[in-house]
């Protein structure tokens, strides 16, 4: 029997892996890179071992030093989680072979389905040739064999552009995952993504516990999911099952694990099998009644399954909540989360906590919530509702995003595809500022005070202020009366710090703020209030590439120097953040004429890497 366990991760899923080992009576060890020393599961766990630095390759990714921290503390099981070395064969082996248990499959079932490449070999499949992809194949998608979370893909669809892709995504999944072997296969657009999770035993028992929608994706990375998918054909989900069966016992699996499929024109498509727990894993709980979590446990202390696998009930949606503005090409943000509250009645995960910082190490998913309801329109309403009424001060989030989404004709409908966000981004992220939220913001600010310290009765000009929203800027003026706070088009009902209640065409609206600093919060709208006067310290010279995001410079264009010709569109410059990769273009024919970015630059968001001079017109 475990007595007490270590997860060998951070954030969300070690807290999510605690919560079920404080219910079994099992003690908790963390581990913690520099940067999440007073991390959220750091604090929760009964034990926690610092790994000393903050890059991933230094902490989480060092398997020997995870060994040592579980020998180190006591513990006598290890919990990968999911990511960092959750499907590393080698990890798997090494806590092993220090007479730990290890809480996922046999190391062999774990290199059998590690590279993708040899998985479609299992399954009777083969990748396409790089060298004879040939224009009718078109398009189709570099991939990387070791990969996973979309990191080293490239959707390729002129056959010139495919020796570029392949070298990207070399180039990245090597960063990601040591790794850099990719292969080509057929891109199937505006299929949907379907998943079955497995569950298996060490005595010949497999459970498929439904099947799971991840359609909307972002990057190739999931955001919202869905069990069990709806809308398929009862012949094709018992063709999904019997697939993900058969995976699960060619290699002879044990524990949770996912089987990956892609549906189109009504077949399924084998994608790769998971050999681990899925980040989407609470939906298939809800439905199912199950904790994955203590089953995995349970069957790493060698306990069978039941012979008959539990019914489902209902249908359970989840959303992940990233630290990413959607509307700048899914920037990742960081800063402070001064508050984050959700209200009753959803299954929230999360690794955060008011008063943390998120970093740029990491990846900037903040929590999942999930709704189960009786049907698929109830669990997707509640789930919408839900995250409308969540308190999000801090970084730019893509709560909004997902609203809007939960709320689409073609979610509310089931016809999405992974093409979803392709198709309906521009609209989905376009601003819709509450045209009241600055006024709001300005009357808070201005209870109590007045331009003279009190109500003279002398006629006196409107007080003005200026605020920021999604790049916009707003000017609202109000007035200070001898009955309180005016302005016009409005009544004000109530004006103080924290609430603020007009009345606008005889129906009263309600605005609660909070101010951190410069950052305004009324409602679910974010304001930045601006100075009278500009800085004109903060304005770049035309031409500047800024950080969109805060990074690493993980690569600077060969060659590249002060005076180099560059030409619009051109990749200059490689940041990393958050596990995404972004390029840095020129934006113009011209000159470069000065190049600050340099490979290793740890940078903040705004930060100038590089400066392009435009062609002068003759």
């Amino acid at each position: 029997m475990i007595s007490t366990l270590l997860v060998a991760n951070r954030g969300e899923i070690a807290c999510r892996i605690f919560r079920t080992c404080a219910d079994l009576g099992i003690r908790t060890v963390a581990i913690h890179s520099d940067a999440d020393e007073g991390a959220l599961h750091t604090r929760v766990a009964d034990t926690a071992v610092r790994l000393p630095g903050a890059a991933p390759a230094e902490t989480y990714l060092r398997g020997d030093l995870i060994v040592k921290a579980a020998l180190a503390a006591g513990a006598d099981a290890v919990h990968p989680g999911y990511g960092f070395l959750s499907e590393n064969a080698d990890f798997a082996r090494a806590v092993r072979d220090a007479g730990l248990v290890w809480i996922g499959p046999p190391p062999g079932a774990i290199e059998a389905m590690a590279s993708k490449t040899r998985a479609k070999e299992l399954m009777g499949l083969a990748p396409l040739d790089a060298h004879d992809v040939s224009p009718a194949d078109l398009p189709v998608l570099v991939k990387a064999a070791a990969g996973g979370g979309g990191r080293g893909m490239r959707v390729v669809r002129d056959l010139a552009a495919l020796p570029g892709a392949l070298e990207d995504a070399r180039a990245e999944a090597a960063s990601a995952f040591g790794d850099g072997e990719v292969f080509v296969e057929p891109y199937l657009e505006n299929g949907r993504h379907v998943e079955v999770q497995v569950l298996a035993d060490s005595h010949g028992t497999v459970w498929t516990l439904g099947t799971r929608d991840c359609s909307l994706q972002r990057r190739h990375q999931k955001v919202i999911e869905e069990a069990p998918a709806p809308g398929l054909p009862p012949a094709l989900t018992e063709q999904l099952y019997a697939l993900a069966e058969r995976a699960t016992r060619a290699v002879s699996y044990e524990g949770a694990g996912t089987v990956e499929f892609l549906v189109a024109d009504g077949r399924a498509h084998f994608l790769e099998m998971n050999t681990r727990l899925q980040v989407e894993h609470p939906v298939t709980e809800a439905v199912f009644g199950v904790d994955l979590v203590a089953e995995q446990i349970r069957v790493a202390e060698g306990h069978a399954l039941p012979a008959e696998q539990p019914a489902a009930h209902g249908h359970a949606v989840e959303a992940r909540l990233y630290a990413e503005d959607p509307a700048r090409g899914w920037a990742p943000q960081t800063g402070t989360l001064h508050r984050f509250t959700v209200p009753d009645g959803v299954r929230l995960d999360t690794g955060c906590a008011d008063g943390d910082t998120i970093g740029v190490h990491y990846d900037p998913m903040l929590a999942k919530v999930v709704a189960h309801a009786p049907t698929r329109t109830e669990a997707v309403r509640r789930l919408a509702g839900a995250l409308e009424r969540t308190a999000l001060h801090g970084p730019v989030t893509n709560r909004d995003l997902l609203v809007r989404s939960l709320r689409h004709p073609e979610f509310t409908e089931a016809r999405m595809d992974t093409g979803f966000y392709d198709r309906h981004l521009t609209a989905l992220t376009e601003p819709a500022p509450d045209p009241y939220a600055p006024l709001a913001a300005a009357l808070a600010d201005a209870h109590g005070r007045s331009r003279f310290g009190g109500w003279r009765n002398v006629p006196s000009g409107p007080q003005v202020k200026r605020y920021e929203r999604a790049g916009e800027e707003h000017e609202v003026a109000y007035r200070h009366t001898r009955t309180g706070l005016a302005a016009d088009g409005v009544r004000v009902v109530q004006a103080a710090p924290h609430l603020v209640v007009l009345e606008v065409d005889g129906v009263r609206r309600k605005f609660e703020i909070a101010r951190y600093g410069d950052q305004v919060h009324v409602n679910a709208t974010a304001l930045t209030a601006l100075p009278r006067f500009p800085d004109p310290a903060t304005e770049h010279a035309p031409g500047s590439l800024l950080a969109p995001m805060p990074g690493t410079v993980v690569r600077v264009a060969e060659g590249l120097s002060e005076g180099t010709e560059v030409k619009a569109g051109q990749p200059l410059i490689w940041l990393e953040a958050m596990k995404m990769e972004h390029r840095i273009t020129a934006p113009t024919n011209g000159t470069l004429t000065a190049l600050p970015a340099a490979v290793g630059r740890q940078v903040e968001m705004g930060a100038l890497l590089a400066v392009v001079e435009a062609v002068r017109p003759s």
